[in-house]
């Protein structure tokens, strides 16, 4: 049975508003668990850490076939080990799906033991405290023994966190000032910047590495070809964050006084500079173009462009086409442009884990086994990675001979999928990722909403346009977050 407790939480969130019951349950604003160190929020792992009881752990996800596949072929090695460890999944549809059968399955006490999940997802379940705190778990040196008698720690060793990429890993604690962890990271992916390998080489095209030589490049490459884009950039949310992030600009906060911190002279100047760049017809986004701009870049006759930034995940969207069996060009990717190459910043996306709470403290334990091997698992995050096209979140899948196979055959032609995971990989020491709460999300829509409107405004006294546009923005997410 589940604590009845949850229940009543979340039916006292819906009529008091998420924000105030927040401020209630947990004394403060601007945090799921304080605002220092002191308040860091924890969790009581019994005494006796798994005790070997036969307990079902249900685990909620929005895998297509492919993925479940993967998972259901290591299930059975995780009950090798745990052979009382009953494994339930079932995938919800995408990842809003899992937010909403899981905010359901909240209000009536019946929630599952582990999400896939995004950073606000989180936020938005632990408005009732729903969350299972993993600090005691990663902690713990309680003794396990496995199937075949074999002793370990119930918490991570130092190895086993040393081998988590840190960027990654540190977006568990995302969640409130005093360091929190209430994730850990699944499977992974960033941005890179696509470009037409083989149209660079012919016109003797510099790859841009800062923002200055990407607006220098995009005049070059008009004055190319007059009727294309030069540039493609899918989200505009994305780009909107991650300038703010290179130019050490507010976004938002945890500061309980105002999350929302977006409305600054810095930011209204790159969105000023970027309206420029798309009236002179250099740049895109998905939004304004109708769709995904791989659709520009990989196009075989009409309007054009030669560079996307664009997910990692979605690196097979960006092959060249063939005709006549021949490919029109090459792809290569790099990191996108920054502000200073020397300290570059670079998003990073994809579902974590969360555990939630349980009136049987077996079945938390037993989560937490489930996920410590998904996450630290050689073998499975290989094959995640390789089926999914995210990046592995441990270092050491690179020393796995059938991954490092994979690796190796990446080319920019058959195999941009590998390619991608390279580079997320080799730029995984300039990972950032934002401050998770109730109402971030929000925050994500509007700026992507505020840059679109930006972009396309034709009218005069733009200044006064986009500082308009920042105060509706804002506006709007302190509407919703109340």
């Amino acid at each position: 049975m589940k604590r009845s407790i949850i229940s009543l939480l979340l039916v006292l969130s819906m009529l008091l508003g998420t924000v105030a019951f927040a401020s209630c349950v947990e004394g403060q604003g601007g945090g799921l668990g304080g605002n220092d160190a002191a308040n860091k929020v924890t969790y009581e792992v019994p005494a006796e850490g798994y005790d070997g009881s036969e307990v079902t752990i249900t685990f909620y996800h929005s895998m297509g076939a492919k993925l479940q596949t993967v998972l259901n072929n290591y299930i059975p090695e995780f009950n090798k080990l745990y052979p009382n460890i009953t494994v339930e999944h079932a995938s919800q549809g995408d990842y809003d799906g899992v937010r909403d059968q899981i905010k359901t399955a909240l209000t009536a006490g019946n929630q599952p033991n582990i999400a896939y999940c995004y950073p606000d997802h989180v936020a938005l379940y632990n408005v009732a405290k729903a969350v299972v705190p993993l600090d005691s778990f990663i902690e713990s040196t309680i003794p396990v023994k496995d199937a075949a008698g074999n002793e370990t720690v119930l918490g991570f060793t130092a190895d086993q966190i040393a081998d988590f990429i840190p960027g990654y890993y540190a977006e568990g604690t995302a969640f409130d000032a005093a360091g929190t962890m209430y994730t850990l990271p699944m499977s992974k992916s960033t941005e890179a910047l696509y470009y037409n390998k083989t149209f660079f080489e012919k016109h003797g095209l510099k790859v841009p590495t800062t923002w200055e030589e990407m607006g220098k490049l995009c005049e070059q490459i008009k004055a190319i070809d007059p009727d294309c884009i030069p540039l493609g950039y899918d989200s505009e949310a994305n780009w909107f964050i991650t300038m703010c992030e290179q130019y050490g600009s507010e976004y938002t906060s945890l500061d309980k006084n105002g999350h929302f911190k977006f409305d600054n002279e810095t930011n209204r100047g790159f969105v000023t500079m970027f309206r420029e760049w798309h009236q002179n017809g250099w740049v895109t986004t998905e939004e304004i173009y109708g769709s995904y701009t791989s659709g520009l870049f990989t196009a075989t006759e009409g309007q054009k462009c030669y560079m996307v930034i664009g997910s990692t995940g979605g690196a097979s969207y960006q092959q060249p086409p063939q005709v006549d069996g021949q490919h029109l060009f090459e792809t290569d990717m790099a990191t996108p442009p920054q502000i200073d190459p020397s300290k570059p910043k670079v998003i990073s996306q994809g579902p974590s884990l969360c555990i939630f709470k349980d009136s049987n403290p077996q079945e938390v334990v037993a989560s937490w086994l489930f996920v410590k091997f998904l996450t630290t698992n050689v073998e499975f995050q290989a094959a995640f990675s390789m089926a999914s096209g995210y990046a592995p979140v441990i270092k050491s899948v690179q020393s796995n001979p059938v991954y490092q196979q994979w690796l190796d055959a990446a080319n920019g032609f058959t195999n941009l999928t590998a390619m991608s995971v390279k580079l997320a990989l080799s730029q995984s020491n300039a990972y950032f990722v934002s401050p998770a709460f109730n109402g971030s999300s929000a925050a994500r829509d509007q700026v992507g909403i505020l840059m679109q409107s930006a972009l396309v405004y034709k009218g005069n006294d733009v200044d006064a346009k986009i500082k308009k546009l920042f105060e509706d923005a804002i506006y709007e997410c302190e509407y919703a977050a109340h």
